[in-house]
């Protein structure tokens, strides 16, 4: 992977996911996993972060009646009925440790449900810089990560999946979708083999 024809984009790092009293914390595998998952995310930016690396984050953030989830079942269902990322609240807001970064990250406005490429300008700002090469990382594996994932293939990028800085609801789930469903369409790595990947290039 070349680091100037690579982004990582960031799904859901929000204070609704990742904050200890977060709505959806509980959403996803077990409370150590989520601290376990921002932890290496935030190591693998810190390392990418004086590279040509691009970092996109594509936070979901609805309006507060919710019509955007006019039609929602699942987990959709569930973010209206507990009021989760709601426009305005601090749930909705960016986590803490990812505004440290400042303008290295750029955000991409408008995500609403599970692909992070509709009702965004994501493809136009990857285009716009190069890039061949989309990491996707964040909440929730089975849902928005898998969807922003098939998205990114077809539109001609290829995508690799961060296992250890993605989340399912399950273990198991996690397991499913990292050993069986992602090598359908891209390739799983961990945030380690992915700065290896991107060192050798430019060694």
């Amino acid at each position: 992977m070349n680091p100037k024809s690579t982004a990582v984009i960031l799904v859901g790092f929000q204070n609704d996911y990742f904050a200890p009293d977060g709505i959806l914390r509980g959403v996803v595998e077990e409370p150590n996993r989520v601290d376990a998952v921002l932890a290496n995310t935030l190591a693998f930016l810190r390392k990418v972060a004086p590279t040509e690396l691009t970092i996109i984050s594509t936070p979901i953030v609805l309006e507060p009646d919710y019509r955007a989830l006019a039609n929602s079942v699942g987990i959709l269902d569930t973010i209206k009925a507990s009021g989760a990322f709601k426009a305005g609240t601090p749930g909705a807001a960016t986590l803490p440790e990812l505004l440290a970064f400042g303008d290295r990250i750029t955000y991409v406005k408008g995500k609403v449900g599970f692909n992070a490429f509709s009702h965004t300008e994501l493809d136009q700002v990857l285009r716009e810089r190069g890039i061949a090469t989309v990491l996707v990382a964040g909440m929730v594996t089975s849902l928005c990560i898998d969807s922003t994932g098939r998205a990114a293939y077809e539109r001609g990028y290829n995508v690799r999946i961060l296992a250890d800085c993605s989340s399912a609801r399950t273990r198991s789930e996690q397991e499913f979708f990292c050993q069986n469903i992602f090598p359908l369409y891209g390739g799983v790595l961990t945030n380690e083999q992915a700065l290896a990947e991107l060192a050798s290039v430019t060694a």
